[in-house]
C-alpha cells in the first residue's frame, strides 16, 4: 500500500530529527516523495529549514533527506558553475540540499547573484539559466536547465521574499530535554535510507501518469502562491492514499496560517489595529487624534515608538495613502475634524486582512479547548492525525480528497 511507504519514510526521518510539529513531518515526507516525481509538476516547492540558533537539527534533517531523494547534491560552499552543471547534468536532474544558506544571503549576498537566480527561477518546470561560454576566441551562449528540487537550511529569516514565498518553511528549534532522537551515522543508516529511496523510486514510476494528470483539491485559504507550493505535495498525498490526503491538507492549512501570521508588514499591522479599534469603539468614524491615542494605547503595538517617536497624523496619513485611504472631515456630535471613516477603510481591510472570526472558541476546559486552524472555531480532539482542525473541517477535507 502506498500509504505504508510514506509511513515508513516518516518513521525513518523522525528517528533522527525532532521536527517542531506533525505538520512539519508531513511536509518533509511529502517533499522527499515529490522529488522522485518532479517532471509531473509545473513547479517544485523549496523546503526551507530555518532556526534562530545553531544546533536545531537543520543540517541533520538535510543529511537524512539526502538518503531518500534522487541524485542528492549536498551544497555548502560551492561555486555557481558547479551547482548549475550538477542541476543540468547529463546523469539526471539533481536534488540540491543547500546548507548554511544564511551565508549566501548575508552581507555578501551580492557575490552570489547566480545562486540566488537559480533558486528563484528553478522552481518552475522548463526554467533555464543562460550563460556565455568562451571556446577559444568564440563566445557562445548556452542554456542550462535550472528546474530542480531544493531543500535549504540556515539561521534566522535570511531568505529573500522571492524564495520564502516559494517555500514550505519549517521553523526548527533545539530539542527540549524530554525530546529524544536516535544518533545518526551515515555509514550505519545509509543502507536503510537507500532502500526507502529505491522503494520511493519504484512507487513513483507506478503512479507517475496518475500524478501528472492530477488536479488535487486545494483546501480553502490556500491560494495563489501558496496553492502553487502545496499542489505537488497534495498530489503526492492523494496518490499515496490512506490518511495522507487529510494529513497533507491539515499541514497545508497549518503552514499557510502560520506564514500569514509572520508575514505581516507594518502597514498590514496598522490596518489590523485600526480594525480592532473601530470594532471595539463600535463607531463609523474617528478623529485622527483619537485614533493616534488608541493606537499608542494598544499593548505590544509599535505605534508609540517608531524610531524614537510616536506615530503622528502625517505618518498615519502617509502609511494609509499606500492603501488608497485618506483622511476626511468626520463629524462626531457637533465636532467636525479630519479623521477616518470605517467605510473608507473597509476595502483595504477586505483585501489585506483575513476575515474576522464569526464565532468564539467553544470552551469546555482550559486543557481541551483548542482553536481550529482552518475555521477558527473550537476543536476538541486528541487524534494526532487530525490535531489542528475541528470535526466539521475534517469531514470537508476528507470529502475534498
Amino acid at each position: 500500500m502506498s500509504a505504508d511507504l510514506l509511513d515508513d519514510v516518516e518513521a525513518f526521518v523522525t528517528r533522527f530529527v525532532a521536527y517542531p510539529s506533525e505538520a512539519a513531518v508531513v511536509a518533509v515526507v511529502l517533499w522527499c516523495a515529490h522529488a522522485h516525481l518532479l517532471d509531473s509538476f509545473e513547479s517544485t516547492p523549496r523546503l526551507a529549514h530555518l532556526s534562530p540558533e545553531p544546533g536545531s537539527g537543520k543540517s541533520r534533517s538535510l543529511e537524512v533527506i539526502e538518503l531518500l531523494v534522487p541524485r542528492p547534491v549536498l551544497a555548502v560552499n560551492v561555486t555557481p558553475a558547479y551547482l548549475f552543471r550538477k542541476v543540468g547534468g547529463d546523469e539526471g536532474r539533481a536534488t540540491v540540499l543547500f546548507d548554511e544558506i544564511d551565508t549566501v544571503f548575508g552581507p555578501k549576498a551580492k557575490d552570489n547573484e547566480d545562486i540566488r537566480g537559480l533558486l528563484n527561477a528553478g522552481h518552475r518546470r522548463g526554467a533555464t539559466a543562460g550563460r556565455c561560454v568562451v571556446r577559444g576566441k568564440t563566445v557562445e551562449t548556452e542554456e542550462l536547465p535550472a528546474y530542480a528540487a531544493v531543500a535549504i537550511a540556515g539561521l534566522g529569516d535570511s531568505l529573500p521574499d522571492t524564495i520564502m514565498t516559494r517555500s514550505v518553511v519549517v521553523r526548527m528549534r533545539r530539542r527540549a530535554p524530554h525530546e529524544r532522537v536516535e544518533p545518526f551515522r551515515h555509514r550505519l543508516h545509509a543502507p536503510e535510507g537507500h532502500a526507502l529511496r529505491d522503494r520511493l523510486e519504484r512507487w513513483a514510476s507506478e503512479v507517475r501518469a496518475e500524478v501528472t494528470e492530477a488536479w488535487p483539491q486545494i483546501p480553502p485559504g490556500v491560494e495563489d502562491r501558496n496553492a502553487d507550493v502545496w499542489e505537488p505535495l497534495l498530489a503526492v498525498a492523494d496518490a499515496a492514499g490512506g490518511h495522507w490526503p487529510v494529513r497533507a491538507r491539515v499541514a497545508a492549512v497549518t503552514f499557510v496560517t502560520q506564514s500569514a501570521d509572520r508575514a505581516w508588514t507594518l502597514g498590514v499591522r496598522l490596518l489590523d489595529d485600526l480594525r480592532t479599534i473601530f470594532d471595539s469603539e463600535n463607531v463609523d468614524g474617528l478623529h485622527t487624534q483619537t485614533l493616534l491615542d488608541r493606537l499608542c494605547e494598544l499593548e505590544e503595538a509599535p505605534w508609540g515608538d517608531l524610531r524614537g517617536r510616536p506615530l503622528d497624523a502625517r505618518g498615519l496619513a502617509r502609511r494609509l495613502k499606500a492603501y488608497d485611504v485618506e483622511p476626511k472631515p468626520v463629524r462626531i456630535g457637533d465636532v467636525v475634524l479630519r479623521g477616518y471613516r470605517r467605510e473608507d477603510l473597509a476595502d483595504a481591510w477586505s483585501r489585506y486582512l483575513p476575515a474576522p472570526p464569526t464565532g468564539g472558541v467553544t470552551t469546555v476546559t482550559a486543557a481541551t479547548a483548542i482553536e481550529c486552524l482552518r475555521c477558527g472555531r473550537g476543536l476538541l480532539t486528541d487524534d494526532v492525525r487530525t490535531r489542528g482542525i475541528c470535526a466539521a473541517c475534517r469531514v470537508d477535507l476528507e470529502a475534498a480528497s
